[in-house]
């Protein structure tokens, strides 16, 4: 099992309510994409439901995977736990990517559940991961349930924008924030999770995740480290002939590079964030202003399907300007 690593006050405040007794019904964990939140939420109902059997399980470990109740979690098969999240387009060909949305017949799933007693003790888990993807109608469909929690029913509701969620679903729900992991402990996940390979490449991974190992785990094997060199490169010498960005365009636009693109492009805005930090004089406008021109550029350039090698030189312009 992988350990969790950050927000440790989040943490440890919902430990305190689980070991208080009188914890509330329904929690929102929100916070930015990839920190752990849904990882924490699945840990969290395992815990709930294995001490629902046996108080004396410690709330500041994870519960055995030996465990009765871990192990029915592992197989799927735990009568009183469900788990709602984007299901693929289509089931016969889940290659083809996601729905876009959890559905109102996902939530309707539930009330058949919820009209009996849980099985194994007095409580039931519900997550959903994450709420910011259920359809509006689903969500008023959820806010009845939230409103009449169903006995024993705790509901857990990851979100990675709290703020477009329906002002009545926030209102009924306590609050779990968590934030982005410092550098060192993103790298600290990440030799964890990615195996073979090099210091560098781990470090450039931490820096590009910004915070979010989730992000930084995305980006393992797109050889990062070769991207974060020639970004640093036009950032301190700038690139007058071009060399570098033609370069970075080539392999960029390459066949099979569209997941390289992707990251660069994802990458390039956050690139300019850090370098705004140690900046000086109008270097900081300079910078603040590069930032906003790259998060509008990269915004639209994938879902438009633009020119590689155009948007990689337009990018890259915006990065040079930060050369003294």
């Amino acid at each position: 099992m992988t350990e969790l690593v950050g927000n440790e006050a989040a943490r440890a405040a919902f430990a305190r309510a689980v070991v208080g007794g009188a914890i509330h019904h329904a929690w929102l964990i929100a916070g930015p994409e990839g920190v752990g939140k849904g990882s924490f939420a699945r840990d969290a109902a395992a815990l709930l439901l294995a001490r629902a059997v046996d108080l004396a399980l410690p709330v500041d470990a994870p519960v055995p995977a030996d465990n009765r109740i871990a192990r029915l979690l592992a197989s799927g098969a735990h009568p009183d736990y469900r788990e709602l999240v984007r299901l693929p387009k289509d089931a016969a060909k889940p290659d083809e990517g996601l729905a876009r949305s959890i559905t109102i017949a996902q939530v309707r799933t539930l009330q058949p559940m919820f009209a009996t007693k849980p099985a194994l003790s007095d409580r039931r888990v519900v997550i959903i991961d994450a709420i910011d993807d259920l359809e509006r109608s689903g969500s008023n469909a959820l806010l009845k349930n939230l409103e009449e929690p169903p006995a024993g029913t705790i509901f857990l509701l990851v979100s990675h924008a709290p703020g477009r969620l329906l002002p009545t679903i926030r209102s009924r729900c306590r609050m779990l924030r968590f934030s982005a992991l410092s550098e060192a402990e993103v790298l600290r996940v990440l030799r964890q999770q990615v195996e073979d390979a090099s210091e560098d490449e781990l470090a450039a991974l931490a820096r590009a995740g910004d915070g979010s190992p989730g992000r930084a785990i995305a980006f393992a094997g797109l050889d990062m480290d070769d991207i974060e060199r020639e970004l640093t490169q036009i950032a301190d010498k700038g690139d007058r002939d071009n060399a570098i960005r033609s370069r970075l365009a080539k392999a960029l636009g390459a066949r099979g590079g569209q997941a390289r693109y992707a990251a660069f492009v994802e990458r390039v805005p956050s690139f300019i964030a850090e370098r705004a930090k140690t900046a000086q004089g109008e270097q900081i406008r300079t910078a603040l202003d590069a930032h906003a021109d790259a998060r509008q550029i990269g915004g639209v350039a994938i879902g438009l399907s633009q020119d590689v090698s155009g948007t990689v030189f337009e990018l890259c312009g915006v990065v040079a300007r930060l050369a003294r």
